[in-house]
Order: structure tokens, then C-alpha cells, then sequence
């Protein structure tokens, strides 16, 4: 169960450090970004628990939304006045609308799809990566996206054709109630035509307080040790970087996500009835900033000079 301190909730995000927030879409002279998060819909099949998208502070309705043509012409539009040279395209569940997903991937050299994997996969060709939600072995994955969810999943990964040009990878939401079963994950994917996975440490929302997140970072310390412990067992298999994972370290990870890295170079796009808005950051309005463990935020950092670097470890 999830409830939220209301001391720290009535005081205000940490999200908002850094943040442009909706401005971004009309400042002038346009902020430039390499990646858009472009949420195609509101709509999903599954009902997961800790699914930032749906969160009172985040804004969006799964009703009313764009076509496609409507989608595709704004993201084009804001393609070209932001600079953006890569796209996440996310949901709800983008799979739902594959043929505007068919059109989209067109328009960019490098595309991720982010999806729970309950629907078959289109080969859309070799500039798209699919990310595949799983949280863990079945009962754990299913406790929190929904019974018979892991089975759905899985039968989607092991229908993967060869030769499907378009890359396949899993990516774990790791949280405190699924840190310990991380190697039956693994070891159940290794045998799959999947190429890798990584571990994002779970965001949660501010003031917090459930059974999935970690008090603070100093409580998370012990999940990066296992992922480290797994990266150096399965170092192909495991794309979390050992730097990126360093940095999430106490002394360090406020440093980093005082400074977002990815607050730099991503717009992101959630549908808003007929426009797209732009929340203060990817993980939607009422992010806790200090307890964030996003793959993206420290793997970027771990490309990237900045204040991190005179705190990380060598």
C-alpha cells in the first residue's frame, strides 16, 4: 500500500529544480533537446501499481486524445523546432496504436518503444529498440502489472522471430520488495531471444511511503550492490554501466540528480486531451527527486562531465 507523508507532500517537488516544466513548448528561442519522451496515448491494457503516468500529479485522460495524424504532425512540428534527434515512444501502452508507432519510427534515426510486452511486436526495422517491462519472476511481476501478465510477456519475447531486425531488451522496474529474486529474473531471460536488460531503480512519488519504495538512498545502497554483483556475473547481458551504478551511491546520487543530466537533454511529450504537455519532468509532476533512481538519469550522467565527478568514485 502506498500513502504519501503530508509534510513532504505539502511542501513543494523537487522535480521542479531545473525544470522548464509546459514553458518549454513556447519559449523563444526554442530550448534545444537530442531526445523527446512522447507519451501516443493514455490508454493501456494493464493497470500497474506503480505506474507514474496515471498519478494525480501527472497531466493526462485517457479520453479525447489526438489521431494519429494529429500526433505524428506536432511531433514533427516540435521534431524541428527542438532539435530532437531521438524518441522514446511510450503510453499507456504504445502497442495499442502500432500503425501510428508504423508511421512515427520514420521520422527519427534512433526510436525505443517502451511496452509491456502483452502485445506481439512489429519489425519496424533496425533503427527501433524494443524495451520490454518486467518486474521480477512471475509472482512478483504479477503482483504488480496484473495475473497472468508475466506469462503474456514472456510468450511475446519467445515468439521473437529470427532475423527480426528491430533490437529487443528488457527493462526492470527494481524496487525494494523485488531486489532479492533479481537472478531468476535474469536467469529466465538468458535463454530468450532478448539482447540484455537494465535495472531502474524505482522513482517514487514525493513523500512516499510504501512497501516498494526505499526510505532514502542509503536504504537503496544494498539493491545497487546486487545489480553490481550481477552486472560483473553478466556483464554483456546486463547493460547498467558499473559508473552509472556508482553514482548511485549515497555520497554521490544527490549531486547527480541535483544537477539532472536528462533534465538537459529530454522533452517530454504526455498527451493532454487534443495537445501534448509538458510536465516539470519525464517522470511526470510529483517526482522525489533526491530518492530517484532512474536508469536514464545516472547512465546519462555516466556519459557526461559534471559536479558528480568531483564527488564519484574514480
Amino acid at each position: 500500500m502506498t500513502r504519501i507523508d503530508s509534510s513532504a507532500a505539502d511542501s513543494p517537488f523537487v522535480a521542479i529544480r531545473g525544470s522548464l516544466g509546459d514553458s518549454r513548448l513556447t519559449l523563444e528561442p526554442p530550448p534545444q533537446y537530442s531526445l523527446a519522451i512522447v507519451n501516443v496515448t493514455n490508454h493501456c491494457n494493464l493497470s500497474c501499481k506503480h505506474c507514474f503516468v496515471f498519478r494525480d500529479g501527472n497531466p493526462n485522460s485517457p479520453e479525447g486524445e489526438m489521431t494519429s495524424d494529429e500526433v505524428l504532425a506536432e511531433v514533427e512540428r516540435l521534431r524541428d523546432r527542438h532539435g530532437l534527434q531521438r524518441v522514446v515512444w511510450m503510453g499507456g501502452e504504445p502497442m495499442l496504436r502500432w500503425r501510428l508507432l508504423a508511421r512515427g519510427v520514420t521520422l527519427f534515426e534512433d526510436n525505443i518503444i517502451a511496452t509491456n510486452g502483452s502485445i506481439p511486436l512489429k519489425d519496424f526495422g533496425e533503427n527501433v529498440t524494443y524495451v520490454i517491462s518486467l518486474d521480477g519472476p512471475v509472482a512478483l511481476h504479477d503482483e504488480i502489472r496484473g495475473e497472468g501478465a508475466f506469462e503474456r510477456t514472456m510468450a511475446t519475447i519467445e515468439s521473437v522471430p529470427e532475423g527480426f531486425r528491430s533490437l529487443v531488451m528488457v527493462q526492470c522496474v527494481l524496487h525494494r520488495e523485488n531486489q532479492n529474486h533479481l537472478d531468476e529474473l535474469v536467469a529466465a531471460l538468458l535463454p530468450t531471444p532478448v539482447r540484455g536488460i537494465t535495472f531502474t531503480f524505482l522513482v517514487p512519488q514525493a513523500g512516499e511511503v510504501s512497501g516498494r519504495a526505499w526510505r532514502d538512498v542509503e536504504e537503496r545502497e544494498a539493491a545497487v550492490d546486487i545489480v553490481m554483483e550481477l552486472k560483473r556475473r553478466h556483464p554483456r547481458f546486463v547493460w547498467n554501466s558499473a559508473r552509472s551504478l556508482d553514482l548511485m551511491r549515497p555520497a554521490v546520487s544527490k549531486v547527480v540528480t541535483d544537477a539532472c543530466p536528462l533534465m538537459e537533454i529530454t522533452l517530454p511529450l504526455y498527451m493532454e486531451g487534443k495537445r501534448f504537455s509538458s510536465p516539470l519532468c519525464c517522470y511526470g509532476n510529483d517526482v522525489d527527486c533526491d530518492r530517484c533512481g532512474s536508469w536514464g538519469v545516472f547512465a546519462t550522467a555516466a556519459k557526461r562531465p559534471g559536479p558528480w565527478d568531483e564527488v564519484a568514485p574514480a
